[in-house]
């Protein structure tokens, strides 16, 4: 188990989720004090989401990490009003969140195109300042990729994430037979007929006490909280990660996938919900099956199966329970339909609330 601790380490080394920089606005420019001159203030420095880019080519781009606004102009006899220091652009991928050290938050970026400044540059010395320039402060922030995606794919290890993934888009990610498969996120594209796309991220498995950081724990989390829906991906026959833990069938692992997301953040349970229940193909899958079904109907009369800490406050309700083999390629493009009225089913609820809530604000006295 220490060895393909390592192998996972060193493979999912290779993408990066988190990047620290050292950013600094432009000084200002100097004043002319015999003419009134004002100095030219310094550039800003901004992260802007860069279609095509990853945390990973900043860092091969840009080794140093230090990201440096231009200095304003002074003032001068021919231009007394100097010119303002250039804006230094930092490329960042599409769903970063930017905070300082010391984890407050300083702004998204979920569209291309998106801008958030995260460093002023100085004023140019004017009477105000007896014609002398402000310096910009330096400071790190971190850049935390969080996927942005529709659906995200909820699951322990070799439940069938990554070939589910493929089965239904056309994501290629790695698999392997051992239980770390997917080592890295990747997002996979649902086509349909009328050329409607929803994307898909397959997330690093999950682990019993991923919400203490164990496994990928963290790595793994923090990406879930960016897709509307999650997808929920059960082994009919159940698990056993490793010979020294205990097998779980695919009730428990339903409950304990709730409770991990619960203990690391409760808001997460409350995201819409579908189960894909895997490996159909296998012998005495359909009598699992509907197992399964009746156990999630009452769920705390079968609870006594688990411990008591692993037992979630509330049981998840899920829009569609979908068994599937993505081996055979069974109940798949049935599972593409749900995911779509899914989240058809959402934006409509989402619509008729803000209608509700503007109606109610207009009617205020």
């Amino acid at each position: 188990m220490v060895q393909l601790s390592r192998i996972c380490c060193r493979k999912y080394g290779k993408f990066i989720d988190n990047l620290r920089l050292y950013v600094r606005g432009g000084s200002g420019g100097m004043g002319l004090p015999r003419l009134g001159g004002q100095g030219g203030d310094g550039g800003d420095v901004w992260v802007v989401a860069t279609k095509d880019m990853t945390l990973k080519r900043v860092k091969d781009k840009y080794p140093q990490k230090r990201f440096v606004a231009g200095t304003g102009g002074n003032s001068s006899v021919k231009a007394l009003k100097g010119e303002r220091g250039e804006d230094c652009n930092v490329p960042a991928p599409v769903g970063i969140a930017i905070t300082t050290d010391h984890g407050r938050l300083i702004g998204n970026l979920d569209a291309l195109g998106d801008r958030v400044k995260v460093a002023k540059g100085g004023r140019g010395g004017s009477y105000r300042s007896l014609f002398n320039p402000s310096k910009a402060r330096p400071c790190n922030i971190r850049l935390d990729l969080k996927l942005v995606a529709d659906m995200g794919l909820v699951g322990f290890p070799n439940a069938g994430k990554s070939s589910l993934l493929t089965a239904m888009s056309n994501a290629k990610p790695e698999i392997a037979s051992y239980a770390f498969t997917t080592l890295q996120p990747e997002i996979g594209k649902l086509m349909y007929k009328d050329h409607k796309q929803i994307s898909v991220a397959d997330l690093p498995g999950l682990i019993e006490g991923a919400h203490l950081n164990k496994g990928m724990g963290h790595k793994f989390l923090k990406h879930v909280e960016r897709t509307k829906q999650l997808l929920f991906v059960v082994d009919v026959s159940g698990f056993q990660l490793a010979s020294k833990t205990p097998f779980r069938s695919a009730f428990e692992a339903v409950q304990l996938l709730t409770k991990e997301l619960e203990l690391y953040k409760k808001e997460l349970v409350s995201k819409p919900a579908l189960l894909v229940v895997n490996k159909m193909d296998l012998p005495d899958a359909a009598e699992k099956l509907e197992e399964l079904k009746i156990q999630l109907q009452s769920p705390e009369g079968f609870c006594s199966l688990l411990d008591d800490d692993m037992i979630p406050d509330e049981y998840i309700n899920f829009q569609h329970i979908v068994p599937v083999s993505a081996l055979t390629g069974l109940g798949i493009e049935h599972l593409k339909g749900c995911i779509r009225q899914s989240l058809v089913e959402e934006a409509d609820c989402a619509v008729v609330a803000d209608l509700l809530m503007s109606c109610s604000s207009n009617h205020k006295p």
